[in-house]
């Protein structure tokens, strides 16, 4: 414990350059030094804290304008040894470096090729959650650098420091997409800078310089198994996410009838939906696309106009009332509900919630209870010709003779779908 809480009152280091912040970290040593267990005796305790802050001290001003000097934790691993740093995001554009492959040749770097989109997509995670006074993540970095370039000064057990010298980079092992982003980040100009001057982020440090197994490092880092669409909702708390798990509880339709953690409802199960189905409904409804995480929209709220809203719906459609009154359901309901009506696949709710889009009032956060009311009186049985030759269509070839029709959710059969309802409607 005592080892634990002295590498934390290190990490309150800032600046690692800076008279004044190496006084501020030895006031922070001491602090977390007064913590320790009561055990030990009232004089040893100023005695060793004196002995830490003159070594660390002697080594941080020592270091000044030659290294890059952090605490690390030293520690060993796969039969080899690695480290454990912690770099401020202003620091990260000067200390690591990515060596992707690039044409056809594996061996001209150390992972796969970067994708711009890929860093892109990180950084507009990152750009949205913190605007929204969100709380984000993206995990640890991994890079790699022989033993030999670095000076690895030990101070107590695995407690150490590491000087890594100006010029030296560390070669990015895994995360180089991530690290792409925040030194895009921390390179623009204005506002997005700010955004996240003040972090840190954790690097595992490997003391490898052998190519091959660096790049055996990266795939045997890259073999993760993709969790489903459906359980990342369930996972989230935010936006989007955050309304759907109300959703899923409280919404009589969805409640007990939605798989919140498998990728499908499962075939012969009592399940009619997935979180991520109802997920892709309510990001429509709102904003008219199925993957806007609604980042900004207060969870209770909009959830709250949307189970009115959806409660209505439900309980007024003919095809969907009988479904929504049952609190469990046999699987041969769930089937027969599936297979005759298009509310019981997940095109058939990304329509109806791109219509309920039609009906929201945005200045109230809430939806025109009488343009509800004329979607529930449409037909939403398959074979209705509001579907046809959209997201229903004639199968040539069907296994089943007596269903001969196949179901596409491609996005220009949705809005074919969508400005027919709207056309029979009336709605402009």
């Amino acid at each position: 414990m005592l080892l634990i809480r002295l590498f934390r009152a290190s990490l309150n280091l800032e600046d690692p350059f800076s008279f004044n912040i190496t006084l501020h970290f030895a006031k922070n040593f001491c602090m977390a030094n007064s913590d320790i267990n009561e055990s030990h005796t009232n004089n040893a305790q100023p005695d060793l804290a004196k002995q830490f802050q003159a070594v660390i001290e002697r080594h941080i001003l020592d270091s000044y304008g030659k290294s890059q000097c952090y605490p690390a934790l030293r520690f060993r691993q796969g039969k080899r040894e690695m480290l454990q740093i912690n770099v401020p995001a202003i620091e990260l554009p000067s200390l690591l470096k990515a060596k992707p492959s690039d044409t056809n040749d594996p061996n001209s770097g150390k992972n796969r090729p970067l994708k711009k989109e890929h860093a892109d997509e990180i950084k507009n995670y990152v750009l949205h959650r913190t605007k929204a006074s969100k709380p984000w993540v993206l995990g640890t970095l991994t890079a790699n650098i022989p033993e030999g370039r670095i000076e690895i000064v030990p101070i107590w057990g695995s407690i150490c420091l590491v000087k890594i010298p100006r010029g030296v980079f560390l070669e990015i092992t895994d995360g180089q997409h991530r690290t792409r982003a925040i030194q895009e980040l921390i390179m623009s100009e204005g506002d997005e800078r700010d955004l996240i001057s003040n972090d840190s982020f954790a690097i595992t440090l490997v003391l490898e310089g052998d190519l091959r197994q660096c790049q055996t490092d990266f795939r045997d880092m890259a073999q993760t198994f993709p969790l489903p669409k459906a359980l990342l909702v369930s996972f989230g708390g935010l936006g989007r996410d955050g309304i759907t798990q109300v959703l899923v509880d409280e919404v009589p339709m969805f409640k007990g009838k939605t798989q919140k953690i498998q990728a499908s409802p499962g075939s012969g199960s009592k399940f009619i939906y997935t979180s991520n189905y109802v997920a892709k409904a309510v990001s429509c409804a709102f904003a008219n696309e199925p993957d806007a995480e609604l980042l900004k929209h207060d969870v209770g709220e909009s959830a709250a106009a949307l189970i009115q809203c959806f409660n209505q719906f439900f309980s007024e459609c003919s095809n969907t009332s009988d479904i929504f009154a049952k609190e469990k359901l046999e699987t041969e309901d769930v089937s027969s509900f599936r297979d005759n009506c298009l509310l019981g696949v997940s095109v058939g709710l990304e329509i109806l919630g791109r219509l309920l889009h039609c009906t929201y009032i945005k200045d109230s956060n809430s939806f025109d209870a009488e343009k509800v009311s004329q979607l529930a009186q449409l037909s939403w049985e398959r074979e209705s010709p509001l579907w046809k030759d959209n997201v229903v269509r004639l199968d040539p070839k069907p296994k089943d003779p007596t269903k001969p029709y196949k179901i596409t959710a491609s996005g220009s059969a949705v809005n074919t779908a969508v400005k027919i309802v709207k056309a029979k409607l009336g709605w402009t």
